[in-house]
């Protein structure tokens, strides 16, 4: 440490060990968000845009003023779970995001760009920097929970939304197989670097339900959702099944007329943080 250290880094010129970087960003002024929840996963392919989709359906369904930023710049997939076809435009006082049929908003790259099916090849600081233009340059207005919909794994991005944004809980998303265990420990422990509590995990293709006597079957093994959470010590779980409705309402973009309230708990907890 510097001698007569005041411990005001931004205007320091030493380089010492207690040296500590703000990156944080400041939100458009415009804008007023209450509660920032990211939704990761430490691989890719286990349904984390479906589950952040139906984190804020669900939120809005109980009156919540909520909003989508789709962090995942390379894999957009929100716009099409919601069926959004129209464009993100510009104002004087910054970008307005578009709404959902239920009046949700959404921030994505592909309503930005002319061809939703164009690859997106940008290099890693280009893609985090979108991503901060998505906080700092975006007109979210009046929103009481915005959902992160992250990328898979733990790179660039993600630190980058640790980092720059008041993320004030995480959602980790994961599938039944064993391998995912290692892969959630990774997220777990990324967060407990940043100090990022994890107010819940979701177990996706959880199970199948006999639609005639409605047992459950489990086509990837016994669910180790429970064993995961006491693990890690995390409070809040909860499973979603393989249902091909569900995956029909996205294909079709009407992610918003689905039926089911496996998420209600954690939007409760979110709602009371």
């Amino acid at each position: 440490m510097a001698e007569n250290c005041n411990h005001n880094c931004s205007g320091c010129d030493k380089d010492c060990g207690e040296r500590k970087t703000d990156f944080s960003e400041h939100l458009n002024e415009y804008s007023s968000i209450k509660k920032v929840i990211g939704v990761v996963s430490g691989k890719g392919g286990v349904g984390k845009s479906l589950v952040t989709s139906l984190l804020a359906v669900s939120a809005a369904r109980k009156g919540l003023k909520t909003a989508i930023l789709d962090a995942d710049i390379t894999g957009p997939s929100i716009p099409k779970a919601f069926g959004l076809h129209d464009k993100a435009y510009a104002v004087d006082q910054g970008i307005v995001p578009v709404q959902t049929a239920t009046g949700i908003d959404v921030m994505s790259l592909n309503l930005l760009i002319d061809n939703e099916t164009d690859p997106v090849v940008w290099r890693g600081p280009i893609i985090a920097g979108t991503v901060k233009q998505f906080w700092t340059d975006v007109i979210w207005e009046d929103e009481d929970v915005m959902f992160i919909d992250m990328p898979p794994g733990t790179g660039d991005v993600t630190l980058t939304v640790f980092q720059s944004l008041p993320v004030d809980g995480l959602i980790i998303v994961t599938s039944p197989q064993e391998l995912v265990g290692m892969i959630v420990e990774k997220a777990v422990k990324m967060a407990n670097l940043m100090n990022i509590p994890v107010l819940g995990m979701v177990e996706n293709m959880s199970f199948v339900e006999c639609p005639n006597c409605g047992e459950k079957i489990y086509p990837f093994g016994a669910s180790r959702l429970v064993e995961l959470a006491e693990k890690y010590k995390i409070r809040l779980a909860a499973s979603l099944p393989i249902d091909p409705k569900l995956a029909e309402a996205c294909d079709k973009g009407k992610i918003e007329e689905f039926k089911g309230d496996w998420l209600d708990g954690i939007v409760d907890v979110i709602q009371n943080l």
